[in-house]
């Protein structure tokens, strides 16, 4: 696969974000999100492994990867309404959606709301919720104490906690670069959105199919969760990596490709025609 090429969405009203795109643009459309202290960056690997035949995009988020800061707009709220203006500006009707890790809420919320728009969802060891999880707190005091410039040792530690196989070391330099990229304002923002939400309310209206996928090995999410998770969904399925911890698609990039390669298959055609 050859290098993705990078361009600026500029959303009306919005803010400018970064994005990689590869593929036929006739393929059916893969949306890939990021976590929270990502960029689109963080998809990498698993585009490299990705068919030629599907056309993905991948974002860089408000806030992260070099995107605009605004001052304010981090819940999830504010990322669904940002991917849905990503879409009606390159004219893609439906897609299929992948959250990684807490982009997972953003995309179920998407889905929710616009379910027309979304012919799959994949959740990447995405939560149920983060509100329930007395273990998350410490992440979040860990977010709330963070201030400018931010530590590269503490973000190095995020970027090595969750995976089980150590990462190429060229690839986990580049992560905690782009952690660091993050303001410690955003950080702390994206996270107390993330657990704003606190209810499981809405996910009967996603009609589309979902694809959970989560590694054996994750120290971040039990696997119950992930069960709950899959049975709020009406049509969803539980995958499980072996080996693989909390970022699956960096344990294991070509494992997670071929599942999603898949799922995309599965879910039809390509759509270039917008919705709006």
């Amino acid at each position: 696969m050859e290098q993705p090429a990078v361009r600026v969405a500029r959303l009306p009203g919005g803010p400018a974000l970064p994005y990689a795109e590869q593929g036929d643009p006739a393929g059916p459309p893969v949306v890939l999100l990021h976590a929270v202290g990502d960029s689109w960056r963080a998809f990498g690997p698993l585009m490299a492994a990705l068919p030629p035949a599907l056309h993905v995009l991948a974002p860089s988020q408000r806030g992260h990867g070099g995107a605009d800061s605004p001052p304010e707009g981090y819940r999830p709220a504010d990322f669904a309404a940002d991917l849905g203006a990503f879409l009606d500006l390159l004219g893609i009707g439906r897609a299929v959606l992948v959250g990684a890790s807490s982009a997972g809420f953003t995309v179920r919320r998407f889905a929710a709301d616009r379910p027309e728009r979304v012919r799959g969802l994949v959740l990447l060891g995405s939560p149920a919720l983060l509100v329930d999880k007395p273990e998350a707190a410490a992440f979040r005091e860990a977010v709330a104490r963070m201030t400018d410039p931010l530590d590269p040792a503490a973000v190095r530690a995020m970027v090595e906690s969750v995976v089980a196989r150590p990462l190429p070391p060229d690839f986990a330099e580049l992560m905690v670069q782009e952690g660091l990229r993050v303001p410690a304002r955003v950080w702390r923002a994206t996270v107390e959105g993330l657990f704003g939400e606190t209810r499981l309310d809405g996910l009967d209206r996603i009609a589309a199919p979902a694809l959970l996928i989560r590694g054996d090995r994750d120290t971040v999410l039990p696997r119950a969760d992930q069960e709950r998770l899959a049975a709020a969904l009406p049509h969803a399925a539980l995958l499980v990596h072996e080996g693989s911890g909390h970022v699956v698609q960096w344990d294991d990039p070509v494992r997670t490709a071929a599942d999603l390669a898949a799922f995309a298959a599965a879910c039809g055609g390509g759509d270039g025609q917008s919705a709006t």
